[in-house]
């Protein structure tokens, strides 16, 4: 073996490991490799005839080969010799790609809608044999690993395929159950060891503090909604009376008994679904279900786009809450964030050991006020990881609209910046279009594809045609949040009674505008926290004045 592979082995810095390891014809025979640390003596074993032809140990670390004796490929599989006796497992360097050349181009052109069905970890068959396929994207990577509690958590023994040209890396594992922790291990285009990543794409993910990945097989959930989700376009129209309910299902209940611990997502269904009901709201809109490190950021800043969050459940018990939504008749929307990610190590910031996903200048990539990183909407792959993110949301779990959060820190690239700490635009101006480009086509796929499914922008400017369509200029949101008339109402309501004459202003100036958006009036949760006190503490008076007066103003 050439000494650089050798050396590329013993880093798990291997490249291109199919050019290695599995069955090649050299010298006019077939010749096997495998990497198995943790064998004695290793065999490859005939699939049809049963025979075993041993391999020669050609590196103390592990690494097996040797000529089997045939001129034609055919199946095997390898026999592994250990202290506990033999053992007969597939070799995942016998199995081909698991992106398919169609899918290769739609990635790479950034045109995949349904990129979640190809990248991440999917559990399949290949070849009759059952095990996961997992791919990601990291182009610039000198290589990349599966890792894993099946492995022992060793890069070396499961080194990706790289499709040159298109950047992503793929990898059959024969024997992989649903339920496995995983994550990437990358090495950076100068070999350097990079923490290990979490999937981009993973469809569940550890609790925190823990950080990985987890296998997830198909959904096993039976959908009751097929009339809600052909007839939702209904409950969403602008015309339709909208009363929504705001909650953060960390918060909303929980068990004092049991030390204070969260409901799960089918308690909820039990007790948030009818409460919601009798309330006589239309729809419950969640802060946001993603997967987040941090409990305090309330799913602000998520890492897991893909993933709901685990602390309630499993991905099925949130689809079972959906479900028990729409039977009792209110709508789902839910808070999205593509706005910005936390820089957590094991997250999508430096994913490849460049700034893959944001973007490389400070001026443009970190949100100052959060200390997050702001997604690089000009990188087409970026801007189909989160359009497909949208979709599948609507398509994987019935959600009926999404509530884009912070769209202003988009649209405006000296957001929050002081003079000389932004890129103005291509012609010199302060709009981000790349962010403008990507907001129109999520508005127009969520649309065109969604079946029903609405958006809603939180969006606090006076930017024009937020919800007005693409086609005249606008954005192509469904719903804006009116935070002038939020803040113009809060601060009428804090006057004393008898100084208010003073400021009816506060209370008519929104119908100057109220036509210019189909507005959403909004009193969120960003309200009441971080010491703002809650709606009856901000009224004077009291607590018989303050609530007589909360009540007036829930009527009003």
């Amino acid at each position: 073996m050439p000494e650089s592979i050798l050396e590329g082995l013993q880093s798990g810095s291997l490249g291109d490991p199919f050019a290695v390891f599995g069955m090649h014809e050299e010298d006019g025979g077939l010749v096997v490799r495998t990497f198995l640390p943790w064998a004695g003596a290793v065999a490859v074993v005939d699939a049809l005839t049963g025979k075993a032809v041993p391999l020669r140990q050609l590196d103390k670390a592990g690494l097996f080969g040797g000529a089997v004796g045939r001129r034609k490929r055919f199946g095997y599989r390898l026999k592994a010799t250990t202290d506990q006796g033999e053992v007969e497992i597939e070799d995942p360097y016998r199995f081909g790609p698991v992106l398919g050349e169609m899918d290769r181009y739609l990635l790479a052109e950034g045109s995949h809608l349904r990129a979640w069905e190809k990248l991440g970890a999917r559990p399949m068959t290949m070849d009759g044999i059952e095990g996961v396929g997992f791919a990601v994207w990291a182009p610039n990577a000198r290589a990349v690993a599966v890792v894993g509690a099946f492995n022992d958590w060793d890069g070396r023994r499961h080194p990706m395929r790289l499709h040159p040209g298109s950047g992503f890396w793929d990898l059959f594992l024969p024997g992989i159950a649903a339920g496995q922790p995983y994550k990437f291990e990358i090495h950076g285009p100068d070999g350097t060891l990079l923490p290990l990543k979490a999937d981009p794409y993973a469809a569940a993910m550890e609790l925190r503090p823990s950080t990985a990945s987890i296998v997830t097989a198909p959904s096993a959930h039976q959908w009751r909604d097929e009339t809600w989700v052909r007839e939702r376009g209904r409950v969403n129209q602008r015309e339709a009376p909208i009363s929504i309910y705001e909650v953060h299902l960390g918060s909303w209940r929980r068990r004092p008994e049991e030390g204070g611990r969260w409901l799960t997502y089918r308690e909820l269904a039990e007790e948030l679904v009818p409460y919601a009901a009798w309330m006589g709201f239309t729809h419950l809109e969640f802060l946001p279900i993603s997967e987040h490190p941090f409990d305090g950021s309330w799913g602000y800043q998520p890492l897991g786009l893909f993933a709901p969050t685990s602390r309630f459940g499993t991905p099925d018990d949130f689809r079972a809450l959906i479900d028990a939504c729409h039977a009792a008749g209110l709508a789902v929307w839910t808070d999205w964030v593509p706005a910005h990610f936390p820089s957590d190590q094991h997250g999508l910031g430096w994913f490849d050991g460049t700034h893959l996903y944001e973007h490389a200048d400070p001026r443009q990539g970190i949100h100052r006020d959060w200390n997050t990183l702001i997604f690089n909407f000009g990188r087409r792959e970026v801007v189909n990881y989160l359009i497909a993110n949208a979709l599948s949301w609507l398509e994987q779990f019935h959600i009926d609209g999404l509530r884009v959060d912070a769209v202003a820190s988009m649209l405006y690239l000296d957001y929050s910046r002081e003079a000389g700490d932004w890129i103005p635009n291509a012609f010199g101006g302060r709009e981000n279009l790349e962010a403008i480009a990507f907001l129109r086509r999520m508005n127009e796929l969520v649309f065109g594809e969604g079946s029903g499914a609405t958006t809603a922008a939180e969006e606090s400017t006076a930017w024009p045609m937020v919800s007005r369509p693409t086609y005249v200029g606008g954005l192509g949101f469904g719903f804006k949040w009116n935070m002038g008339w939020m803040n113009d109402t809060l601060s009428y309501v804090a006057h004393e009674p008898v100084h208010r004459q003073y400021h009816h202003g506060q209370m008519t100036f929104a119908g100057v505008y109220a036509w210019s958006e189909n507005y959403v009036l909004p009193i969120s949760h960003d309200e009441v926290v971080h010491g703002k006190r809650s709606l009856a503490a901000k009224i004077p008076g009291d607590i018989w004045q303050r609530m007589a007066t909360l009540r007036s103003l829930y009527a009003f």
